[in-house]
C-alpha cells in the first residue's frame, strides 16, 4: 500500500479532483463522498491483496433504462490494478 501514501504532483491531484467532481456531479454524489468510498474500498481490498491505490479508478454512472418505466439505476464501477494476489503480512 505504499503507493497510497506517496505524494502526488499538483497536476495529478488536480486531475483526480476534476475527475471526482465530474463523476459526482453526474450522479449527485459529493466529491468528499466519492473520496471516502475510494478510500474504504482500497482499505478493504488491501487486506486480501496488494493493490496499486494510486492508479485506482472508481466511477458511479447510471445504467440504461430498466423496464417500462425507464428508471435509471446508479452503478459503481472500479478498476483496481492488482500488484500481487498473495497478501504479505
Amino acid at each position: 500500500m505504499r503507493h497510497f501514501f506517496r505524494k502526488k504532483s499538483s497536476c495529478e491531484v488536480a486531475k483526480d479532483r476534476l475527475k471526482i467532481l465530474l463523476i459526482s456531479d453526474r450522479v449527485n454524489c459529493s466529491p468528499e463522498m466519492m473520496e471516502l468510498i475510494k478510500t474504504d474500498i482500497a482499505k478493504v481490498i488491501s487486506k486480501y491483496m496488494k493493490i496499486d491505490t494510486g492508479n485506482m479508478d472508481i466511477q458511479i454512472s447510471k445504467t440504461k433504462s430498466l423496464g417500462k418505466r425507464g428508471i435509471r439505476t446508479p452503478v459503481l464501477s472500479a478498476s483496481i490494478p492488482i500488484l500481487d494476489l498473495n497478501k504479505q503480512s
